[in-house]
């Protein structure tokens, strides 16, 4: 075999095996599915769900109004109709939709319709956003489970899909930043991480789940 053919005979089989790898890649984002729910805080739910396994990412944002792109500030100041929200991007063969359902309403409590925990309003009630009818389904099958399982009506509504828009970049990852704030109701020139963990307790998050969940709260500490 001539120089010239060797040549191409190595190129084609690089060429395949990158298309291997690229079909590979491209099998494993299509694969990928995202949960949005509402639990109150995002920075809290964002904290418990981003140490799943199986759960790429957690993205803190707002769902459910009527203002596109809202802000923080815009959101909290009520009127827009938004929730603070989680989108939980996971890999289905590690953990799926039904666990991650499951360990939601055991992180919240899904009998307080006037928000979760010390904050109350609207944008702080909790909610699942059903991306199309098996999870619609999957949403409220949990639900039920979760009402058995208490012995109470649980008010978390399943809703439809609506857009979801990502919060400010201050507020993500808050939970583990190390980045110092000025100023806090926690106190002063203290990390990021250290006043959320402060604003979690006194909040009395995980009080309140371990009082309705005991020891089938996942995330409780």
């Amino acid at each position: 075999m001539s120089i010239g053919k060797n040549i191409k005979v190595i190129a084609l089989a690089t060429a395949i095996g990158f298309g291997l790898i690229a079909q590979a890649t491209t099998a494993k984002a299509a694969g990928t599915e995202t949960l949005l729910v509402a639990g109150g805080c995002f920075w809290c739910v964002e904290s418990d769900f981003e140490g799943v396994k199986g759960v790429q990412e957690a993205v803190s944002g707002f769902a459910g109004g009527t203002v596109k792109n809202p802000t923080y500030k815009q959101v909290v100041a009520g009127g827009t109709g938004h929730y603070e929200v989680v989108q939980i991007q996971f890999d289905p063969d590690v953990v799926s939709a039904d666990q991650l359902l499951a360990m939601f309403f055991r992180s919240i409590d899904p009998t307080d319709a006037g928000g979760q925990f010390c904050d109350r309003g609207d944008s702080y009630r909790s909610a699942i956003f059903a991306d199309g009818p098996a999870q619609q389904a999957a949403a409220e099958k949990a639900k039920s489970e979760a009402q058995a399982a208490l012995g109470k009506p649980v008010v978390t509504p399943v809703l439809g899909k609506t857009a979801f828009y990502p919060a400010e970049d201050y507020h993500q990852d808050y939970y583990k930043s190390d980045e110092r704030l000025a100023f806090s109701s926690v106190g002063l020139a203290v990390k990021k991480s250290v006043a959320y963990k402060r604003y979690r307790k006194g909040c009395g998050r995980d009080q309140r789940v371990k009082q309705l969940w005991g020891s089938a709260a996942p995330f409780a500490s």
